[in-house]
């Protein structure tokens, strides 16, 4: 599919290490593709014109219920994503130990945060390292990146995030130093349904805009 080719080309060119391309573009071109026919098997509500979101993928309002999240977060506190209902949420999947991507992304979601301050957009971190993720370091990374509020870091055993990883097509692959995953972010509405998905590299404007538009929308 040219479109899925496209978006691979621009992550090869941004990616250091070859063989993470590969796993992370098999992973994610799985991803998108499903997202992508879900897309175009939904039709949007013939109220009013859906809000324009610039993303890779993006769904009708009502059409894809996020799956759920009920983790403990860095401070140890219940998390659900149910609970936050009437906010915006921004999902994502990252490693507090990663040193190449990670930050990156860390970031850009710093700059996301800040831009939309004015809102009440939530920012939801799943581990994708249950081996070596903790509270600690997950306060660490947010430190480090930059992020001063309205985010969680979630945390869980093995067997709790494959189920959260599964549900969100998130590849994750432990390598002998290294954990190999899928980095994408999901744009949950205040309904609770998902309604874009950004491929990282992705801009903070654009995740902003998005977020914006379904605000007023």
């Amino acid at each position: 599919m040219a479109f899925v080719g496209g978006i691979r080309e621009r992550m090869a060119e941004r990616t250091v290490r070859p063989y993470r391309f590969v796993l992370l573009a098999a992973a994610l071109g799985t991803s998108i593709g499903l997202g992508l026919a879900l897309a175009r098997g939904s039709k949007a509500p013939a109220a009013q014109p859906p809000p324009q979101l610039e993303a890779q993928v993006t769904w009708p309002a009502g059409s894809k219920p996020a799956p759920p999240l009920r983790l403990r977060d860095q401070n140890g506190a219940p998390f659900s994503l149910r609970a936050l209902r009437g906010r915006p949420v921004l999902v994502t999947f990252l490693d507090s130990h990663c040193r190449s991507a990670c930050p990156v992304e860390g970031r850009v979601l710093r700059d996301v945060l800040d831009r939309l301050s004015a809102t009440r957009a939530v920012l939801a971190v799943v581990s994708v390292d249950p081996w070596a993720d903790t509270r600690l370091s997950a306060r660490a990374f947010g430190a480090k990146a930059g992020w001063k509020s309205r985010w969680h870091w979630l945390l869980g055993n093995e067997r709790t995030l494959a189920r959260v990883w599964t549900a969100y097509h998130i590849a994750v692959k432990r390598t002998p130093g290294d954990v190999l995953h899928s980095t994408a972010l999901y744009v949950v509405d205040t309904r609770g349904d998902l309604r874009a998905g950004f491929l990282f590299p992705f801009a903070a404007t654009s995740v902003v805009r998005t977020v914006q538009a379904l605000e007023r929308g």
